[in-house]
């Protein structure tokens, strides 16, 4: 496919989102406020409802190569919502239409994509990192726990949301040790050491050769209040607040000693780390590349000229941060479908009401409309409706928002459904910070 000309009618920007659900339904419809024109290309065969609300959309059946849709659509940029597309058959070809993706591409990927690399990288640059260990299968596992006796967090060492292993945060030796004899060695598996729970984040982006800093984050990976339960394939809450500043200095020890390396990769996009402060020092314990995250919707609130920001990342170009002083903050909750984030094919599509319009920002995930009602989805009779919808307010403060994202949710009925209700109540110690 030859290069394509991006549109250049006049001011408004064109954005084409790569994804599904929410993360893809809150890029198109904050951007479409800001005055942008959207589409979004779904790369998986659920939670298509929430972004056809917001504007035109195409599915992989329809152009599994999606270059029919970039061609009736013609977008300024791309903003992929996972690194899928980093691996799909037709990457390169998409590379050569010459459209901006708000993403890092070739060798610069890996600091996501690739845990070990990423380790070996932060170990490189002066990074202090916790122990870690690729192993190839449970003999490999258990000669580590042998060597380095300690209880880890068990992920998948290449991530990707179709890897067989999902994040399982072990506390003890003995809860790593019963995990390893249950796990799914196919691709491997990374053992991170265990370090605690009080961990938050920061966003950047990384655009003209600079690093600048936006937001710092705290997610609630747990599926149950009181941190309780299994980690799930997405937080269930999150809070944010604006941090050019770099208030908690996160950008400062685990982002800026990178900058070698980034700007030698040309590496230019979104920049999230996630990190546990241990002894007085921050640790990372993983990376990510991409805007599709639970701070993504809050970001975009945050931020005056949006469309304008995510244009000149994609370009690479130097960013003209413009920030909303009534969005300083912002709460995010997950309102989970019966059974999540557990497999029950059991459950039928229970109906999704609204009591009354929301004050604040509703992002619907995996929900369908049936006989003119709103359904939990039916995922071919493997699994119902796991995530719901996500609500988002932002306010000048962060009790503001969190009140209002708590009083909001109550809103949206579903039977069997539920959230978390301990937002605020944070992981990070007493008195620092969050």
């Amino acid at each position: 496919m030859t290069k394509m000309e991006t549109s250049t009618e006049g001011p408004q920007r064109s954005a084409m989102i790569l994804g599904v659900g929410s993360f893809a339904q809150s890029a198109m419809g904050i951007l479409q406020e800001a005055g942008a024109r959207v589409g979004c290309f779904l790369n998986r065969d659920y939670g298509h409802y929430g972004p056809a609300q917001a504007g035109p959309t195409w599915t992989g059946e329809e152009d599994p190569f999606l270059f029919e849709a970039l061609e009736a659509f013609r977008p300024d940029f791309l903003i992929p919502m996972s690194i899928d597309w980093h691996t799909a058959l037709w990457r390169e070809k998409l590379v050569e239409t010459g459209v901006p993706i708000l993403c890092p591409q070739g060798e610069a990927m890996r600091l996501e994509a690739d845990r070990d690399f990423a380790g070996k990288l932060c170990a490189e640059a002066g990074i202090h990192v916790p122990r870690s260990f690729r192993v190839k299968n449970r003999l490999d596992a258990l000669r580590v726990m042998r060597e380095e006796p300690r209880p880890y967090v068990i992920k998948n060492p290449l991530c990707s949301p179709y890897s067989p292993v999902h994040t399982i945060v072990c506390e003890t030796v003995e809860d790593t040790l019963g995990w390893l004899d249950r796990v799914d060695y196919a691709e491997g598996v990374f053992l991170q050491e265990y370090i605690g729970t009080a961990e938050i984040g920061h966003f950047a982006f990384v655009s003209g050769g600079e690093v600048v800093s936006l937001a710092t984050n705290q997610e609630y990976k747990r599926a149950f209040t009181g941190n309780m339960g299994p980690v799930a394939g997405a937080p269930l809450a999150g809070i944010a607040e604006q941090d050019p500043d770099d208030r908690y200095g996160l950008c400062a020890a685990l982002i800026r000693p990178l900058l070698p390396w980034l700007k030698q990769t040309g590496f230019h996009g979104p920049l999230q780390v996630t990190a546990i402060q241990q002894n007085g020092r921050w640790m990372p314990i993983e990376y990510n590349v991409r805007l599709g995250s639970t701070t993504g919707a809050m970001l975009l609130r945050m931020v005056e000229n949006p469309a304008e920001v995510l244009l000149k990342v994609a370009r690479n170009e130097v960013l003209d941060m413009r920030w909303k002083p009534s969005n300083a903050y912002g709460a995010s909750l997950t309102l989970a479908g019966f059974g999540y984030p557990y497999r029950i094919p059991e459950v039928p599509p229970l109906p999704v009401r609204v009591s009354e319009p929301l004050s604040c920002d509703l992002w619907w995930n995996e929900v369908v409309t049936h006989d003119n009602g709103l359904y939990m989805e039916d995922h071919s009779g493997v699994e119902t409706g796991h995530r719901i919808a996500d609500v988002v307010a932002c306010a000048e403060t962060l009790e503001a928002a969190i009140t209002e994202v708590k009083c909001e949710i109550r809103k949206i009925r579903c039977l069997g459904s539920y959230y978390r209700t301990d937002l605020g109540e944070s992981l990070w110690p007493p008195g620092r910070g969050f």
